[in-house]
């Protein structure tokens, strides 16, 4: 059942900005390269993916290529991300079905289309889901989309914003509750809270600064 929103999320995000400051919006990737190096996040850490995806792009920098080359080569390469053999199947269908459908390796086209229209869109690609899409979506194209990866999920948790419910669930329930205008930011805000102060192990609770607003976790440890 999912708790009663006690804390408002955009005291939340007021909080996390004076902590940590205000984040401007920047692009990591173009948009086809940060698709593929979000499925290459999927089940390890960015820090891995990061290694994995620098190491397919320096062997074969160009997606076309990549899009011939054996699976079991790609898996070869990408082995540092974890789950290789799943992803490199994962990334050659992804190409495949975007040269078939598009004619070539690009989904800049998405900027034109609404928020709905884009998601739906990357979901039907193979092994893209509602956190792969979204991080797409914010990152490149800077569509409200609200990303919700394992650090957000069990801040939002912690907070009461959302209960014990799915991350499908849990990417509606935020993009229904945060505005639009916020969910970039606190996607951000979320993310750096909860690598530095609300960790999965131990968390630093006497240094958050969320605990005045009546966090229920921190009550719980009290």
């Amino acid at each position: 059942m999912k708790p009663k929103n006690k804390i408002n999320p955009s005291d939340i995000l007021n909080h996390l900005v004076e902590a940590n400051g205000k984040i401007e919006w920047a692009s990591r990737y173009k948009p086809l390269d940060e698709l593929i190096f979000t499925v290459l996040t999927q089940h390890t850490s960015d820090k891995n993916a990061e290694k994995a995806f620098k190491k397919l792009k320096k062997e074969i920098p160009i997606w076309k290529d990549v899009m011939k080359t054996p699976t079991k080569k790609i898996a070869t390469l990408i082995h540092s991300g974890g789950l290789s053999n799943q992803k490199s199947i994962r990334i050659k269908k992804i190409l495949e079905t975007i040269f078939k459908e598009k004619k070539e390796l690009q989904i800049d086209f998405l900027k034109d289309l609404s928020l709905e229209d884009s998601r739906k869109w990357l979901m039907n690609l193979p092994g893209v889901g509602p956190k792969t899409a979204a991080v797409v979506l914010v990152l490149c194209f800077k569509k409200p989309a609200m990303p919700v990866d394992t650090h957000i999920y069990r801040v939002s948790k912690r907070l009461g914003l959302i209960g014990n419910v799915s991350n499908d669930i849990a990417h509606k329930e935020l993009e229904k509750m945060i505005p639009e205008n916020d969910r970039y930011d606190m996607h951000i805000q979320l993310i750096t809270h909860g690598r530095n102060i609300c960790k999965s192990q131990k968390p630093l609770c006497n240094q958050c600064n969320l605990r005045n607003l009546g966090c229920p976790y921190y009550k719980i440890l009290r």
